[in-house]
């Protein structure tokens, strides 16, 4: 499996000249790292107004590894090539290196640029990103990536001490100012300077086989990218704003490790690629990383799993849009309360005083659950402020819960059954948002209430419980040591006054029928703008759209939830038949394909009676997708979706061995979309996606500010 690391924006406020100045000092060698034992130039190149310098140095390093490892490799050094490229008209710098030794066992290439800072030209910019692929290396191949992940990580971490050291001893030799290039006609004529190459040692050669470079495929008025990493001249190709600065990811994000870096940026990368202008916030990413300990894959399925269903149910714009029913204001027994000594934000939960089968009865599930989803939007909100108020980062908040008064009427079972209805959910969507939960005077029943809980709970989570018995809490090592003294709330002795509701019984008045519950349940459910569907393979899903003006606009909006689809639309001058009821719905049976619709009828012949009005557009799993489409005609538009079939090689009739496996990954050949379209008219449409309603789906609360939408051609437009 190789390897790959992508570094954040590292900047340097130092003139782009004079860091270059630091970075020679580093060659032949450098105390400063130790591994570095030795380099030597052997090709030299300098273009004749000196505007640009090639080198090639041969380094030779001294790789922290175990004896036992050095002699069955035999070998006692590492050497690499490493090939700079300096253009003083543009002022950059691009370094492409890669391993010679064992090169036909282990491949390691990477690549770093230093740049003028695209807001400041008296800073530098510097970026770098590498790939491992190790193919055998005597049976020891996961001990050796250990190794060279290690060594890689310890030399970024060192990268700009080394700089900074060097741009100190300039200084200090009284070298602040290094003058720019500049063209002249009296520039001495610099010939290419022939280093001879030593002698290497017997070391078998290989072609390097770089990382797949960024590319752009174009389909139609289709475009995307791909990975960031390339050539040296695309490393800096991406716009500043799409990148991350290692300053501020110290300053809002916290201390990571070069690896935590790589797979944060790179997971972001990918969103930015399948949901243009709509990705959350870098916080929010990486809660989700943290979640699944910064595994790529993992992180990526969970973290696209919650951005569907929030897009779907409109938590974004939920603290607009909820308003918490009075008997949630009188009798629920939770609110926040100041903040910690860590300065997270403090919320206290009087669970004991909660009359939780009164709520229910009152409310039904979905309204408590609206109104937890309410809280947590809220905490996401005060960290982002306390981040802010306090100067560090702040991800999480602080849970202080007190069950004082909790009895066995809280194991009413509807009522647990909806408490762990509630952890589901905001597990599945709010990892890594609780840093702390403080359980004071829990009573004896409480450890039955927690057998109950506790396997719906992440392990990492339950981790951050401390449980206090009685007064515990008042002692050393209880309450003080995480919350102010001033702040503590006067039912647990402090002296603050605690806005906190102190609950009490529900009146059974205010209780609903089991058939007001589940009406107002269903409601609140399926309340959304969006649609679902099923794609099979053969059984589209179509969507018809009848057009009465020309110049309309139909303007679309959808994710790929499961599966690869492609997306069509068709005009017709003829409404098609309406879709066959289903046979089995007469009885009460569901069949498969329950919210498929197909309208183009099989004797129907492309051109004749229906023509194709967009080309094609394969969406991927995961993909969000906006789009308008400027109509000629008026008549019948039909918007498709159809199952992507992966083709076959084209030099044989047999599939290719990845086109299996891709086939495998979709059970049962079925695809799930879920859309949200809208016609509007010309004069209304403003030629980008902030026009169209489903846009809302962006998200509002969790994404940084980006843009994506493109102007709308004469005829269509597709982006994602």
């Amino acid at each position: 499996m190789v390897q790959k690391y992508q570094s954040p924006v590292r900047v340097y406020k130092h003139p782009f000249e004079l860091v270059m100045a630091a970075y020679e000092r580093r060659f032949p060698t450098c105390h400063l790292i130790p591994m570095f034992v030795a380099s030597d130039v052997t090709s030299e190149e300098k273009s004749d107004d000196n505007s640009t310098h090639k080198i090639e140095r041969r380094c030779k390093l001294d790789v922290d590894a175990p004896r036992l490892l050095k002699r069955i490799a035999g070998v006692d050094y590492v050497y690499f090539i490493q090939k700079n490229s300096l253009n003083r008209r543009e002022r950059t710098l691009h370094i492409e290196s890669h391993n010679e030794t064992f090169s036909n066992r282990v491949i390691i290439h990477e690549l770093c640029c230093y740049s003028v800072h695209p807001e400041n030209e008296d800073w530098t910019c510097f970026e770098q990103s590498a790939s491992l692929d190790i193919k055998s290396f005597f049976g020891f191949e996961s001990t050796v990536e250990k190794i060279a992940m290690k060594q890689y990580a310890n030399s970024i971490k060192k990268g700009k001490e080394i700089i900074e050291y060097y741009l100190r001893e300039l200084e200090e030799e009284g070298i602040t100012h290094v003058p720019r290039w500049s063209a002249s006609p009296a520039s001495p004529v610099k010939a290419v300077l022939p280093v001879s190459r030593p002698v290497l040692p017997t070391t078998p050669a290989i072609t390097i086989v770089p990382p797949a470079e960024s590319s752009k495929e174009t389909l139609g008025v289709k475009e995307s990218s791909s990975s960031p990493v390339g050539s040296p001249s695309e490393a800096l190709s991406a716009t500043p704003d799409d990148k991350l600065d290692a300053d501020y990811i110290n300053r809002y994000l916290g201390d990571l490790t070069p690896f935590q870096e790589s797979c944060l940026i790179r997971l972001r990368s990918w969103l930015q690629e399948t949901h243009k202008g709509k990705i959350p916030k870098d916080q929010h990413i990486l809660r989700f990383l943290r979640a699944r300990d910064f595994n790529m894959d993992k992180a990526r399925e969970i973290l696209c799993q919650s951005l569907t269903w929030r897009k779907q149910h409109q938590v974004d714009y939920l603290l607009d849009t909820w308003t918490s029913p009075q008997v949630l204001h009188d009798y629920y027994t939770g609110g926040w309360h100041h903040h910690d000594r860590d300065g997270r934000p403090l919320y206290i939960l009087r669970l004991g005083q909660m009359d939780t089968k009164g709520l229910v009865r009152a409310l039904g599930e979905e309204s408590l659950l609206r109104h937890v989803l309410s809280i947590n939007e809220e905490g996401l909100r005060r960290c982002e402020e306390n981040t802010k108020v306090f100067g560090r980062p702040i991800s999480c908040w602080t849970c202080l819960v007190d069950l004082e008064g909790l009895n066995m009427r809280h194991l009413w079972r509807p009522g647990v059954k909806a408490l762990l209805r509630i952890i589901e959910v905001v597990e599945a969507n709010y990892p890594e948002t609780l840093g702390r939960l403080l359980i004071l005077r829990a009573p004896r029943v409480f450890p039955v209430l927690w057998t109950l809980v506790s396997p719906f709970i992440d392990e990492n989570t339950r981790k951050k419980f401390l449980i206090y018995a009685g007064n515990d809490y008042q002692g050393p090592g209880g309450l003080v040591d995480y919350i102010d003294k001033e702040i503590i709330p006067d039912f647990l002795g402090g002296e603050c006054m605690c806005e906190v509701p102190e609950g009490g019984l529900v009146p059974k008045s205010l209780y609903r029928t089991p058939e007001e519950l589940e009406n107002d349940d269903i409601r609140l459910w399926t309340e959304t703008i969006y649609q679902s569907a099923s794609v099979f393979k053969g059984a589209p899903h179509e969507l018809l759209i009848e057009i009465i003006d020309a110049s309309s606009v139909i303007t679309w909006d959808f994710d790929v939830c499961k599966g690869d689809v492609v997306f069509n639309i068709y005009h017709s001058k003829r409404a098609p038949q309406p879709p066959k009821k289903d046979p089995l719905a007469a009885h009460g049976i569901t069949s498969p394909g329950g919210n498929n619709v197909q309208l183009i009828d099989k004797s129907w012949q492309l051109g004749q009676d229906y023509s194709m009005v967009e080309s094609p557009l394969t969406c991927k799993e995961g993909e969000s997708v906006q789009g308008s489409h400027v109509t000629r005609w008026p008549g019948f538009y039909i918007l498709q979706w159809k199952f992507h079939s992966m083709p076959a090689c084209a030099t044989t009739n047999l599939p290719r061995v990845d086109d299996v496996l891709a086939t495998l990954q979709v059970s049962s050949h079925k695809c799930k979309v879920m859309y949200y379209t809208e016609v509007l008219g010309s004069e209304d449409f403003r030629g980008s996606m902030t026009s169209l309603e489903s846009s809302h789906s962006g998200f509002s609360q969790l994404s940084a500010a980006t843009t994506s939408s493109s102007q709308s051609q004469s005829s269509s437009m597709i982006s994602r």
